[in-house]
């Protein structure tokens, strides 16, 4: 508990200092004082604290409720007493996974699906949900299924849930921010206010609001890229962590096997950054991937020395 208390905290803190370094950069580029001078006159502290609060409270919702939400979309079944050998097996697997990453059990739980596939979500490290698809279970021999497990776990010992989840905050921060000003700027000057009106301007009129909404979809789509680099390195990451917990061979072929795979049947996309292909939306370029592509991943586990 102290430690998810501390995770928090600094999930918090990281985003004040976002905040201030955003205050700081409007104030040494003159930029406040230059809108003042149009005539666009802002409580920048006050936007600065507006932004920061909603950029992150659809992250922190979202990552509290995550393991829930995860839960409904896919009608994920948690194994709360093994009915079979193979639950009893897949629970044990995960077990010593989560005590070898020096994480708690995690939950299990499997969902029907005949694509084969895993995710984990969940605030918390020694809490989290760790889901694998009947198909994968069908489709996977034990030692390919292990190294698909120890993929997940490594995720959950990495804290990437938490830490896709304040990144996310911060780059909403900076969107809800920007496209503000850029809002501001826009309406003021489509309002033709003078320099030497000292009523200044504050925005609200519909050239504002039609600003705001095109500069944050504007915005939202390299907020979206920044986001994605960051789930793909984090992908290279849990394979070599599933490596370094069962060798890379079974994870090579686990990902050589669901590189042969059928595609009908991906999940949610809300899951998609979160399981073990990825949500294979190629059409829209590789910058927009929240998984690298299988090869590459094959190419870097290669890459590594033997255990």
């Amino acid at each position: 508990m102290l430690a998810y208390g501390r995770r928090i905290f600094f999930f918090l803190l990281t985003n004040l200092a976002v905040v201030a370094l955003l205050g700081l950069v409007v104030r040494v580029l003159g930029i406040d004082q230059w809108l003042w001078r149009s005539g666009v006159h802002v409580n920048y502290v006050g936007m600065l604290v507006y932004a920061g609060i909603f950029g992150m409270a659809g992250s922190i919702i979202s990552l509290l409720l995550s393991k829930t939400m995860a839960r409904m979309s896919v009608r994920a079944q948690v194994i709360e007493s093994p009915r079979n050998e193979a639950e009893a097996w897949l629970v044990q697997t995960v077990e010593r996974l989560a005590r070898d990453a020096g994480i708690g059990r995690p939950d299990v739980a499997i969902f029907p699906s005949e694509q084969p596939n895993a995710f984990a979500t969940g605030a918390r490290r020694d809490h989290a949900l760790v889901a694998v698809s009947a198909g994968l279970l069908r489709s996977m021999n034990k030692s390919e299924i292990e190294a698909v497990l120890g993929h997940e776990i490594s995720h959950v010992a990495n804290g990437d849930m938490v830490t896709l989840a304040l990144l996310q905050g911060v780059v909403n921060t900076f969107v809800i921010f920007l496209s503000h000003v850029v809002g501001l700027v826009v309406d003021s000057a489509l309002s033709g206010r003078r320099d030497d009106d000292d009523r200044g301007y504050y925005g609200g009129g519909l050239g504002y609001h039609l600003t705001v909404m095109v500069s944050q979809m504007f915005l939202g789509i390299l907020a979206t890229l920044i986001v994605m680099w960051y789930s793909r390195r984090r992908e290279f990451r849990a394979d070599a962590g599933s490596a370094a917990l069962r060798g890379k061979e079974p994870m090579i072929a686990a990902l050589a096997r669901l590189a042969g795979a059928p595609r009908p049947g991906e999940m949610p996309e809300s899951l998609a950054a979160f399981g073990i292909r990825g949500g294979g939306r190629a059409i829209l370029g590789s910058l927009l991937l929240s998984h690298p592509p299988i090869e590459d991943r094959i190419a870097a586990l290669e890459a590594l020395p033997a255990n």
